[in-house]
């Protein structure tokens, strides 16, 4: 075996430990809600969630186009240096994510791996395509949240006049059983937006190694093993972020949670049909925030959502920093 081939072995390995990083660290964007409300015991929503997540990550490719070939151009990484700028942007992005994980904030495992293809693709030139960045990529960034956060309002006002008159103990019991299917829902969207991710960093690399064409599909052994991955990853679960979005933004009830879910759902599949890769801890973050605010302004703990929004912030340019120093690296090594 090659020396390139076995670059390409360890990309392969490296993305699905990313993907399984990303089942781990935002299983609880699908399910949080649903335990907190006591709809779901953690262990049945976190089974629940990798079914989910399994399913919806097997049935659409848009989204993993666009990260193999609309976030940088593959035609203009060839070789050792090509895998070395995918090899540095997996390895930005997983440390982000193991970061943010032990700090226990709701964070973006899409973004960090958009930031780390940025970062190591300006480290060894200039591959990036910067419309593609703007309007898939950062356009969504900013409009999904705040969407979510106006649908999530808009829902829950709904949701509270129609039951205005109904007894409060057996609306909290209907919406318990209507969260098992928002849960769903919710997980489902995570798998179609956020497993073609890796599909596409995979993609990438089998292109710039030239084991496939650049036009080529997605091949059927990516699509299988990235949604297997994250599935495992979110059936390992994901407590501390769990515990953030579940309970310390909001006090949530199963209404409050089914709203959010829906909502968040409804973005995540509409913005996945058009191949635009958002953030689900985005826009269930800013789903829950919108609910709770049609309560009273202070329902919402600014303040932890302040800490999320910061790790919002940071995320791209902090995965595109890691994966441009680990890519200077290896060009210096492998140059």
């Amino acid at each position: 075996m090659s020396g390139m081939d076995l670059g390409l072995v360890a990309i392969v390995v490296v993305a699905l430990a990313f993907d399984f990083t990303n089942g781990f660290h935002d299983a609880a964007n699908a399910i949080a809600t649903a335990v907190s409300t006591r709809a779901l015991s953690p262990r049945v929503a976190l089974a629940l969630a990798g079914v989910a997540n399994l399913v919806g990550a097997l049935l659409s490719t848009e989204i993993a186009k666009t990260v193999g070939k609309g976030i940088i151009d593959p035609t203009l990484l060839t070789g050792t240096d090509g895998l070395v700028v995918v090899f540095s942007a997996l390895v930005g992005a997983i440390t982000w994510n193991l970061i943010t994980w032990y700090f226990g904030l709701p964070s973006s495992s899409s973004h960090a791996l958009i930031g780390g293809l940025v970062g190591s693709a300006l480290a060894a030139g200039d591959a990036v395509q910067w419309h593609g960045i703007y309007t898939k990529v950062l356009k969504p960034m900013v409009l999904s949240p705040l969407v979510g956060f106006v649908l999530g309002a808009i829902l829950m006002i709904i949701i509270l006049w129609l039951v205005r008159r109904r007894n409060p103990r057996r609306v909290n019991r209907g919406f318990r059983h209507a969260q098992i299917v928002s849960s769903t829902a919710m997980a489902y969207g995570h798998g179609v937006q956020d497993a073609q991710k890796t599909m596409g960093v995979i993609t990438l690399a089998l292109i710039v190694t030239g084991n496939l064409g650049a036009n080529a599909d997605i091949p059927l052994w990516v699509i299988l093993s990235a949604a297997t991955a994250i599935s495992l990853g979110t059936f390992s679960g994901g407590a501390r972020i769990m515990r953030t979005l579940g309970r310390r933004v909001i006090k949530m009830d199963p209404a409050a949670g089914f709203a959010a879910q829906t909502v968040a759902s409804s973005v995540l599949f509409t913005t996945a049909h058009y191949g635009l890769p958002v953030s689900t801890t985005h826009v269930i973050t800013s789903s829950i925030m919108g609910v709770g605010a049609t309560r009273k302004l202070s329902a919402v703990r600014w303040g932890v959502a302040g800490n999320i929004a910061l790790a919002w912030v940071l995320t791209i340019p902090a995965a595109g920093l890691v994966a441009a120093l680990f890519c200077l690296l290896g060009r210096a090594i492998f140059g």
